[in-house]
């Protein structure tokens, strides 16, 4: 059985690490070279960094901040936010990133996905959906950081995209964010079951009951989590500690 692992999630606006609800009512968590240091000494099994506003804003990813974070950490470090280029991507490997997450331009453009990894390899390409259920029962893609629907389900997008060559989905539910009522098992059980890669959950996370069900019912991967790492609410050594007397495969 594969290690499950946990990840903080730094979502970045102004150089600062914030936090919303659903996607809303953004407030600040903190300087993120700070939380970065602390989840790498905590035991962390990766740290993801969401530059949330880049897209929208129409500018490229924080560089400079990134590297900063990569300097002071000794884990796996994912990027995403304004990615849109192989360029893109090679100037984030250089400043210290392991692996980078699409969302938006891969969806607008999917052969983004085949050149990134045609040109580093499918393990270094992340791809992160922003998922809704609707009300006909359906989980479906949203771009732009959750503000424009798209008429794709979640399930076609993913499936389309590991054919294109993504190594790993980071999937966030818009139901779920922030609200601390648990992640979204049913759409993480589907992509979990129907994808040969790798699944990380997020969006929900509120006790550690929450991953527990997240790793057994939901099969996930990885449980990404934000608000409770950044205000001290779920400690990650707690956290594995608890797992681990689960019996759920984790790295102490």
């Amino acid at each position: 059985m594969l290690t499950k692992r946990i990840i903080p999630c730094l979502d970045i606006r102004d150089g600062r690490t914030v936090k919303g609800v659903n996607f809303e009512n953004i407030r600040d968590a903190g300087d993120p070279v700070e939380l970065a240091l602390l989840y790498s000494q905590q035991g962390a099994d990766e740290l993801v960094f969401l530059d949330i506003t880049a897209t929208v804003e129409k500018r490229k990813t924080l560089v400079e901040l990134v590297k900063r974070i990569a300097a002071n950490i000794n884990i796996p470090f994912t990027v995403g936010g304004g990615i849109s280029t192989v360029e893109d991507v090679a100037i984030l490997l250089q400043h210290g990133a392991d692996k980078v997450s699409v969302n938006t331009a891969a969806f607008k453009n999917p052969e983004l996905i085949a050149d990134l990894s045609n040109r580093f390899g499918s393990q270094c390409v992340v791809l992160a959906i922003d998922t809704k259920k609707e009300a006909d029962g359906e989980w479906y893609v949203y771009l732009n950081g959750g503000r424009t629907k798209t008429d794709t389900k979640t399930i076609d997008w993913a499936r389309q995209a590991v054919a294109l060559g993504a190594g790993e989905i980071l999937l966030t539910s818009m139901n779920n964010d922030g609200t601390k009522a648990g992640f979204a098992v049913d759409i993480t059980l589907l992509l979990s079951t129907a994808l040969p890669v790798p699944v990380i959950a997020s969006g929900g996370a509120g006790t550690m009951e929450h991953f527990k069900e997240i790793f057994l019912e939901g099969s996930a991967d990885a449980a990404l989590a934000a608000s409770i790492f950044h205000y001290k609410e779920i400690g990650i050594p707690e956290l594995k500690q608890y797992l681990s007397a689960q019996d759920i495969s984790i790295r102490l």
